[in-house]
């Protein structure tokens, strides 16, 4: 069987992608915001999310009955962690150091680019969008 491993991601006008260990536009009004993550919740149903610890600190608990989601440490050997899921669809939910260790197994990128462009201490690398990999971006 062959692995299927996505990530689903935002990211705001530059890149911007966190702030302070959350979405930059946590709490912002736009509804654009809200739908965007309802749609990252309805395309992960069912799926395995795989999430740094802040990220998977960030998860909602009524999205922990839905989805298998497993924090990973810098210390999980990625080959590793998507063995144990080998009969699922995986997807990379970051943050940073994830996507490092992560993007050159990640075959599918879906990234939302939203209207947000103020702060932010984290920032989307395009160095992650692999050779072997499709990335779709859709424009919010």
């Amino acid at each position: 069987m062959r692995i299927v491993i996505r990530s689903v991601c935002a990211a705001g006008q530059r890149g911007q992608m966190g702030l302070r260990g959350q979405l930059p536009w946590e709490g912002f009004p736009d509804p654009i915001f809200a739908e965007d993550g309802a749609r990252f919740f309805d395309l992960t149903r069912g799926h395995v999310l795989l999430a740094g610890p802040k990220t998977f600190e960030s998860i909602p608990d009524y999205a922990l009955t839905d989805r298998t989601v497993v924090c990973i440490r810098s210390d999980s050997a990625p080959a590793d962690v998507i063995a144990r899921f080998s009969d699922r669809i995986i997807f990379i939910c970051g943050g940073s150091a994830v996507w490092d260790a992560y993007a050159p197994l990640i075959g599918h990128w879906d990234i939302s680019r939203l209207p947000y462009d103020g702060e932010a201490d984290r920032w989307f690398d395009s160095a992650w969008l692999t050779s072997g990999s499709t990335a779709r971006l859709r424009q919010a």
